[in-house]
């Protein structure tokens, strides 16, 4: 029987990327949750603790079985799963002093199995609040940072193994091959196919059709496209139709070039309608954005059911699908014991209610950015679209960040703490009267960014961004001052169409300049966002560029500064008070700034 590893899932940003990463290795993994024991253990090779948004010793801490920790096989615990594993063999567990969140540097001395073949010093992704501070017997230390002591521990007799950081995401250097170390401990073979997914999605979908069709919304950005053109595929077009709702909150001249890109590639059963009048009435006035998201996804359901009416679909007969890729569902809280980051279109609650009552496919739940990359290249659709940088499905109504008559302001103390991790290395330091989204330690925050004003040094950048976040909460995410007025003043604000052109004027010209200077296949994607804070009298805009594979974790990307000049430069042309340059790796901020 092909032995599998199993991983538990404590409610972490990562979990579902844990078994994707082990089957990219060639082995089998399935997901079970920590409050069901062991049960039946046929087959099962190894085990992995996820981590997870709770504190190990927090009264409303996820339920966990200790039969786990009695399973004759190795066990390995990630971020808060290492954490449960000292908590629960004699070690102990604290808030700590000094957060994780991105980049550390782990040091080894390369005798432990589980960092064979793996460099010291190594980049690896930290996202926690809480530490161990003592192992229990039998534990020794293989791995260390500057800030974590027990970075990586193990004991050897009974094959337990622990790491503080995540070595599933793609931003730990070497965290495959730790991965797959872990997978030689387990005795595992690697005889699991990754191949045939067209097919075995194809067939997933036929099941759930039944015989019926399916009405799928499509946005025009790669999710949905790939998502459209496997339904395609998998029903027959007789049985697909598909809706693009241009929102009003589009990108410049968005809604006709999906079109014109549709019916190129031979969709003929792609209609559209034009609800932005309808979409702007019902966001005026609102400024919070969990309250934005849950609005625009409710609107979209709206437009869908009144454009089903008008073309007298027999809702006995439809099934409504949508382009879901799993990072949609784990930030909105939609996995056992996740955290709510922000609420996407795809999840507000009367879609999770179609859901529970079958009524919706998704093709690509399952699935990361760039295993929808993967199946879209595998269904031949182009070179282009297959990797456009990702756009969200609120579309620009989550880059124009709105705000009540109510400014944020830092503490005093946390600014001047601020400063002073600012002032070692050269920058002046400014907090932005604005609240952004971020994600650290699997759990939302909501809180100010702080802008820098110094030399365009990205390293030093990086570092003084990197300390901020770590050990200022009242920041969660660090912006560098490029070009324009540094008099930032707070403003209300909300979502009017002025404002959208504005942004719209921005985002194209960045997006031209992506190209036009052969950055755009660089990175994976480079945000836009108008701020409700003015600078010399004019809005703040606010450059996000990542690089990322999966969008679970994602590093700024270091423009080269000639250029960013440049840009800056023409953005102030057409009516930016300010700019400024994201330099937050996420952790601890997401891509979105909502």
């Amino acid at each position: 029987m092909t032995k599998k590893i199993v991983i538990l899932d404590f409610g972490g940003q990562y979990a579902h990327l844990i078994a994707t990463r082990i089957r990219h290795l060639g082995v089998y993994s399935e997901i079970r949750f920590p409050a069901d024991g062991p049960g039946d253990l046929e087959g099962v090779a190894g085990v992995i603790l996820s981590g997870g948004p709770s504190s190990v010793y927090a009264e409303d801490r996820p339920d966990f079985d200790k039969a786990w920790l009695g399973v004759p096989v190795p066990v390995l615990g990630l971020c808060y799963g290492h954490q449960v594993i000292a908590m629960e063999t004699g070690g102990r567990v604290h808030r700590g002093d000094i957060h994780e969140f991105g980049a550390a540097d782990l040091r080894h001395d390369g005798k432990s199995a589980l960092l064979k073949g793996i460099p010291s010093p190594t980049r690896v992704w930290m996202s926690h609040g809480d530490e161990v501070d003592a192992v229990g017997a039998g534990f020794s230390v293989v791995g260390t940072t500057d800030n974590c002591r027990f970075a990586a521990v193990e004991n050897l007799s009974t094959r337990r193994f622990g790491v503080q950081f995540h070595p599933e995401v793609t931003h730990s250097t070497h965290g495959q091959i730790l991965l797959s170390n872990f997978l030689d401990i387990c005795g595992c073979e690697r005889d699991w196919d990754m191949g045939g997914q067209v097919e075995r999605l194809s067939l997933k979908l036929r099941e759930q059709a039944k015989g019926r069709k399916v009405f799928l919304l499509v946005s025009g950005g790669v999710d949905s496209t790939v998502a459209f053109e496997l339904l395609n595929k998998a029903l027959g077009p007789d049985r697909v139709l598909g809706l693009h709702i241009d929102n009003g909150l589009m990108r410049a001249d968005e809604s006709r070039a999906v079109m014109e890109f549709m019916k190129a590639q031979g969709f003929d059963n792609l209609r559209i309608a034009d609800a932005s009048d309808l979409f702007l009435g019902r966001l005026a006035g609102v400024w919070e954005p969990e309250r934005k998201r849950k609005i625009i996804g409710d609107t979209f359901l709206d437009v869908q059911a009144e454009e089903t009416a008008k073309l007298g679909l027999n809702p006995d007969e439809w099934l409504l699908a949508q382009g879901t890729i799993y990072p949609d569902t784990i930030e909105s809280g939609g996995t056992r014991n996740a955290a709510t980051i922000k609420t996407h279109h795809n999840r507000v609650p009367a879609i999770l209610e179609l859901i529970e009552a079958g009524k919706i496919v998704e093709p690509l739940a399952e699935l990361y950015k760039d295993e929808v990359r993967a199946l879209g290249e595998a269904l031949g659709i182009p070179h282009d679209l297959v990797w456009r940088h990702p756009f969200p499905g609120p579309g620009l109504g989550v880059r124009l960040l709105c705000q009540g008559p109510q400014a944020p302001a830092a503490p005093t103390e946390s600014v001047q703490a601020a400063s002073a991790i600012g002032a070692t290395r050269g920058y002046s330091v400014l907090p932005l009267p604005v609240r952004s989204v971020g994600v650290q330690g699997d759990g939302r925050t909501y809180a100010q960014p702080a802008a820098l004003r110094g030399p365009c040094d990205w390293k030093a950048l990086e570092s003084v961004a990197t300390e901020l976040t770590n050990r200022v909460r009242a920041f969660n995410r660090v912006v560098y001052h490029v070009a324009g007025s540094t008099d930032f003043v707070a403003m209300e604000a909300y979502t009017t169409r002025d404002r959208l052109d504005l942004l719209r004027s921005l985002d194209h010209e960045t997006t031209s300049w992506l190209k036009r200077e052969g950055f755009y296949e660089t990175i994976w994607q480079m945000p836009v966002a108008l701020l409700p804070v003015l600078a010399g009298g004019r809005q703040v805009v606010v450059l996000r560029p990542v690089i990322s594979r999966e969008a679970m974790t994602a590093s700024f990307w270091e423009a080269p500064a000639d250029k960013l000049g440049e840009l800056a430069a023409k953005l102030l042309e057409l009516g930016a008070g300010a700019v400024l340059y994201d330099c937050t790796h996420k952790p601890p901020g997401t891509i979105e700034w909502e």
